[in-house]
């Protein structure tokens, strides 16, 4: 029996500001004392323009930028994995004003991540979460903010795995 892949991949890290914007419009919210869960089903992922080809290779845009240089750039986080759906990301805000200085905001977006990362399996593949963590978030032992995470995810998904 091998043990699942519990690892925080660079393709689970909401990154963007259209992402977090996305969770916070289009998403719900659930309270857990010391943090805020939102969650939101991921934003369909934009297709990529086809880059119209240049009737010459010196063409210049009336900018003076070469057709490399216009031709759109795929995102890497748009992309689907071929194994299946896209995996759930999360993304950690610890403000100043609600956590403190920049060890003790550290510190917070670690253990929220590690709290994520122990029950990634409980939180279906296509959702984003967002964890804003609160002034009380430093002052619980991980194991009761890993038990508040646990069970916000046992009652907004109640048919996931783990």
């Amino acid at each position: 029996m091998s043990l699942p892949d519990m690892r925080f991949r660079a393709e689970q890290h909401l990154r963007r500001q259209l992402d977090f914007q996305h969770v916070r419009t289009h998403g719900r919210r659930h309270d857990c004392g010391a943090f805020m869960l939102w969650y939101a089903r991921q934003a369909a992922p934009i297709a990529p323009v086809a880059a119209v080809p240049a009737a010459s290779t010196d063409a210049v845009s009336p900018d003076g930028a070469t057709p490399a240089e216009t031709a759109p750039r795929s995102r890497s986080h748009q992309k689907k994995s071929a194994s299946g759906p896209i995996p759930a990301r999360v993304g950690v805000v610890a403000s100043k004003s609600a956590v403190g200085n920049a060890v003790q905001r550290a510190r917070a977006k670690r253990r929220l991540r590690e709290a994520f990362r122990q029950h990634q399996l409980r939180v279906p593949a296509g959702y984003d979460l967002l964890l804003v963590a609160r002034s009380s978030l430093n002052r619980l032992e991980y194991r009761e903010i890993e038990r508040r995470f646990a069970d916000a995810c046992l009652k907004i998904f109640p048919a996931a795995k783990a």
